[in-house]
């Protein structure tokens, strides 16, 4: 987000599911054209598709000349493994080699359809690499096997970079990378290039964490190489509008990811489908409050006043500050 430029807006593709019947009466099957067609109507300039969910009656040039038609760069892929019920016990960490082998094959293809549509970014969400009972996992070999693949899949094409994306739980009791700190941690031990963090504001506050030093760590550490806003309570995934239940914190987050230099997309992990509500309307709304966060965030990183209480910890002083900008 540097020079305050407007970002890219991507969104939750399969959000503009809802009310398929009667945004396509009559249709049988709502392609991911289709759905592109109908997110680039809320405003959204960018898009993440899954892989291979989104290739399955697609090829990588159908997709394109669909973004292409809509008005929307590609922000890159995401790997979708639990959609494959053989993946219930994990992917990289699955104790038969043969599946591990058969997901990170699954993921090279990823890869490479990505390249073949001009893309550089690849998230990885291991949320069934996890377990759920003690004594079910050899801890050790689970984590030498993902730190094993992870490097594979960085190697198959150095010009992609691969980002981590980490979540404490869901659907796994636990997850392998949980936080910021054990995601960094295998990131050293990957020890590879053209990989970072994707920080998801929902999932860092579940895993209680303040967004902004996650981000701090990060960039510190390694790279920040995608942001999804959302909201939620901090007890699971709401995927809340963004600034629904904590506006300063994302203020925060903004400032911190401006210092940092970070200018890609901004992603929309929200989930309009729990209520129900109109997913145009609902990123369109992300957009209007994303644009106007982003404003105070810009107006508050010179501040030298805010910078003079934060070096004194007057956390009183701060308060007014960020309130003030906010509240106009």
């Amino acid at each position: 987000m540097q020079d305050n430029a407007t970002p890219r807006f991507a969104a939750r593709l399969n959000a503009f599911k809802i009310g398929a019947a009667d945004y396509w009466p009559g249709r049988n099957i709502v392609t991911t054209s289709d759905l592109l067609a109908r997110a680039a109507t809320a405003g959204l300039t960018a898009a993440d598709l899954n892989y291979p969910d989104h290739f399955i009656s697609d090829t990588p040039a159908d997709l394109t000349r669909a973004l292409d038609d809509n008005g929307m760069v590609l922000n890159g892929l995401a790997m979708r493994y639990y959609t494959d019920p053989g993946y219930k016990l994990g992917a990289f960490t699955h104790p038969d080699a043969t599946v591990r082998r058969a997901a990170i094959d699954e993921t090279k293809r990823g890869l490479d359809a990505l390249a073949e549509m001009g893309g550089r970014l690849m998230t990885l969400w291991m949320g069934q690499d996890g377990f759920d009972y003690s004594f079910q996992m050899d801890y050790a070999r689970a984590w030498d096997d993902t730190i094993a693949a992870m490097a594979e899949v960085a190697d198959h094409n150095p010009q992609i970079d691969i980002a981590l994306e980490y979540k404490p739980n869901e659907p796994r009791a636990f997850a392998l990378m949980p936080d910021a700190a054990t995601t960094l941690l295998a990131l050293r031990d990957i020890g590879r290039q053209n990989t970072g963090v994707t920080l998801d504001f929902a999932h860092v506050l579940y895993a209680d964490e303040m967004p902004a030093f996650a981000a701090a760590l990060v960039a510190r550490h390694s790279k920040i190489l995608g942001v999804h806003l959302n909201d939620g309570y901090g007890k699971w995934d709401n995927g809340l509008m963004v600034g629904a239940v904590h506006p300063v914190q994302t203020v925060e987050l903004l400032v911190e990811l401006e210092r940092a230099g970070y200018d890609g997309a901004i992603y929309f992990d929200t989930f309009p489908d729990h209520s129900g509500l109109d997913p145009v309307e609902e990123a369109r709304t992300n957009i209007e409050v994303v644009n106007r966060l982003r404003a105070i965030a810009s107006g508050l990183v010179g501040d030298a006043d805010l910078r003079a209480a934060i070096a004194r910890q007057d956390a009183p002083l701060a308060m007014r500050l960020v309130q003030a900008a906010m509240l106009r």
